[in-house]
């Protein structure tokens, strides 16, 4: 705490009036209820005018949480929260290691929805694998569409070296989506998701970048992407993915 209120009064003394912070620090919401409504609390003292304060969660931060203390820190101003389910599919999310099924997030998101505490989705086209893009994108789809996510922002999946995934596919465990198959998944995702949401397929790890408010955008993005398709080679989109060096 002691480190906290050293960083809230700085940014007090530059911005007093800020109305909207976001914590760092890999997943804030992994506290318990009572760190985070501390915390909270504190940061209204120091910033008078803030009314949001933003942070990146999983799916098994809000397990431990009741919608009663959901509701709490929304009153306090915990909102927006960034969560990575990469995909909504139970073999990509085991795949992936992600610790939770597709129920999990039906559940638990269900709880945030109650509790009216707005939440974002990241989505990851080719984390699949190649042939798995069509399952992983229509089974999210239908998952996403029983909840409220504000926006769903969308990555592709881009393997660099020691990483579990990289080494799988070194050793021929895992085989890579090509380029053309993420563009149709993204494709099926924007065509299948049937909530009014805004989406973000604009980070440098997508090739062909996009933004869409749906249901309204649906068909001129999908025919956007579909430009990609019958213009651009195939070998020129996995350049693209080969000389990516970071996602920053």
């Amino acid at each position: 705490m002691k480190h906290i209120e050293e960083d809230l009064a700085e940014i007090k003394s530059c911005q007093p009036y800020a109305r909207r912070i976001f914590w760092t620090g890999a997943n804030p919401f992994a506290m318990s209820y009572d760190n985070l409504k501390r915390r909270a609390l504190t940061v209204r003292d120091y910033l008078i005018k803030c009314q949001t304060m933003a942070m990146f969660a999983s799916i098994r931060d809000i397990k431990s949480k009741e919608v009663w203390q959901l509701g709490k820190l929304k009153a306090m101003g915990i909102n927006g929260l960034s969560i990575g389910v990469e995909s909504g599919d139970d073999e990509t999310l085991a795949l992936a290691n992600k610790g939770y099924t597709s129920a999990d997030i039906l559940e638990q998101c269900r709880k945030l929805d109650e509790a009216g505490m707005e939440y974002y989705f990241v989505y990851m086209t080719g984390l699949a694998g190649k042939g798995g893009g069509y399952r992983n994108a229509w089974n999210s789809a239908e998952l996403f569409s029983q909840l409220h996510p504000y926006f769903v922002s969308v990555d592709s999946l881009t393997l660099f070296p020691d990483t579990e995934l990289y080494k799988m596919a070194q050793q021929g465990l895992f085989e890579p989506a090509g380029e053309k198959e993420r563009i149709r998944e993204l494709q099926l995702l924007i065509n299948h998701l049937n909530i009014r949401t805004h989406l973000l397929a604009n980070t440098v790890s997508n090739f062909a970048p996009v933004t869409a408010y749906l249901p309204y955008d649906r068909e001129k993005v999908a025919n956007e992407l579909q430009y990609i398709l019958d213009t651009v080679d195939e070998m020129e989109m996995q350049e693209y993915r080969k000389n990516l060096k970071s996602l920053g």
